[in-house]
């Protein structure tokens, strides 16, 4: 049984890093890369952002949309009654010659007439017409189009940003998952030992070789350790749920482990690799030219619009359609501001003040992301080292353990000597766990500095 825990915690020395020179990032592992492929497909902020794209390539069509033409159909009918009228005197000016002719003819064939009162508003009257216009000369729509279509690069920017960091956020739980389930086996394999020492220590308490201190010892270590134990399990329990939160999944999904973490060949960082790949910059650069092609939108605002259109219909009274009611009409409609109390001055002055904002802010994220990726690198130097002075300690740790169990055996060691050496082997094995933990989760945030894992094969 001894021997058995031994060899368990010797394997944690399989865990030592290969270290390699001039490759960017980590040695992929397909379950791994096939988790981060659900998260692209089902993660939901991920696919809030997708629909803020999808937002903005519909912004830009309907920028498209504003250079074709525009057809509608327009129609009124008026009913009226009352108000202003025109008084014609047909009578009057018409009845003398009819009754003169009357006379003539000795007949009646020419009637009188009445003065007529003509209703200005018309009275049982439509107007239906088919309106077809187009923009000539328009500076508004060109620029409106030119800044949707940065607006669409800003946003894939910032699906990109998302992915990365959703790519390090799912490497880490997975990585911490991976260290619970280490330290689960830990606690369980000391676990093992401490019921093997009770049952030795109270063989020997029965024959009268040992007094009970060495079995209250190993029962006080017994309940300390059943305790850290369920501690793991918990927290493993919680980077799972963490886990499966990230992918969309439901919490208590199970997750598997691929084997090659457990002796993984992680690769030496390229130190010459900048942060020029960052899609934070790209946004930046992105609104920058959002603000120069508002600026200039303002500043276009002098020139003059033009637009056409032509009118097909049909207007008459009762509804009447006919040769006389169909009609046509074609113009052109021009409208050139001259004075706007200086409204386009100012605007143009909002516009250039937030490009020397964004501006500004390029220069100082250009600053912080490579301090960003400066602490990356030292904090990834840190745990490599940690990582090889905690595979040294394990197999001291280890060996100084296998020496104290054959001494405690042949009775020339105290049993609190043993339950020491037994402690410091299951803290070197749980430092293991973390250690390796720590390094993998630095590689993947150097990764997410540098930008450079493959987000776009995912998609």
């Amino acid at each position: 049984m001894y021997t058995s825990f031994i060899r368990t915690g010797l394997l944690f020395l399989g865990c030592l890093v290969i270290f390699r020179s001039n490759v960017v990032g980590q040695e992929q592992s397909p379950q791994l890369d096939n988790y981060i492929s659900t998260a692209f497909a089902q993660n939901e902020g991920l696919k809030e952002q997708q629909f803020n794209l999808d937002k903005s390539l519909y912004a830009l069509k309907e920028a498209q949309a504003m250079f074709l033409p525009t057809v509608s159909i327009i129609g009124d009918y008026t009913k009226s009654a009352g108000g202003r009228t025109i008084d014609v005197p047909v009578g009057d000016l018409v009845n003398p010659i009819y009754t003169a002719l009357n006379q003539l003819t000795n007949s009646t064939k020419y009637p009188q007439l009445k003065n007529e009162s003509i209703l200005l508003n018309p009275d049982n009257f439509y107007d239906l017409k088919m309106r077809t216009s187009l923009p000539l000369i328009n500076a508004e729509i060109h620029y409106n189009k030119l800044i949707k279509q940065q607006l669409i690069s800003s946003q894939q920017a910032a699906v990109n940003v998302y992915k990365r960091t959703l790519v390090k956020d799912i490497k880490t739980a997975y990585y911490r998952y991976f260290q619970g389930l280490q330290s689960i086996a830990v606690y369980k394999s000391a676990m093992v030992l401490i019921r093997e020492n009770i049952r030795e220590n109270e063989s020997m308490l029965r024959n009268g070789t040992r007094n009970g201190t060495a079995l209250l010892r190993s029962k006080t270590e017994q309940e300390k350790t059943n305790a850290q134990l369920i501690q793991a399990q918990h927290s493993s329990q919680n980077a799972r749920d963490y886990f499966n939160f990230l992918l969309n999944r439901p919490l208590k999904d199970s997750i598997l482990i691929d084997s090659t973490i457990v002796a993984a060949v992680l690769l030496e960082p390229d130190t010459t690799v900048g942060t020029s790949g960052r899609e934070e910059l790209k946004q930046l650069r992105t609104q920058q030219q959002v603000y120069t092609l508002d600026y200039k939108l303002q500043k276009s605002g002098f020139i003059p619009r033009l637009n056409t259109y032509i009118d097909l219909g049909s207007q008459g009274f009762d509804f009447s359609v006919n040769d006389k009611t169909r009609y046509y009409l074609w113009g052109v409609n021009l409208q050139w501001d001259i004075f706007t109390g200086g409204q386009r001055k100012y605007r143009a002055a909002q516009s250039h003040a937030s490009l020397n904002a964004t501006t500004a802010q390029l220069d100082q994220a250009e600053l912080s992301l490579q301090l960003q990726l400066n602490q990356s690198f030292n904090n990834y130097e840190s745990a490599k080292v940690g990582f090889k002075s905690t595979a040294a300690q394990l197999s001291f740790a280890a060996k100084y353990y296998n020496d104290q169990l054959k001494a405690y055996r042949a009775g020339q060691l105290l049993f609190l000597e043993l339950v020491d050496a037994q402690d410091q082997l299951t803290g070197a094995r749980l430092q293991m766990a973390a250690s390796q933990a720590d390094l993998q989760i630095s590689l993947a945030e150097l990764e997410r500095e540098q930008a450079t894992y493959p987000i776009n094969k995912n998609n």
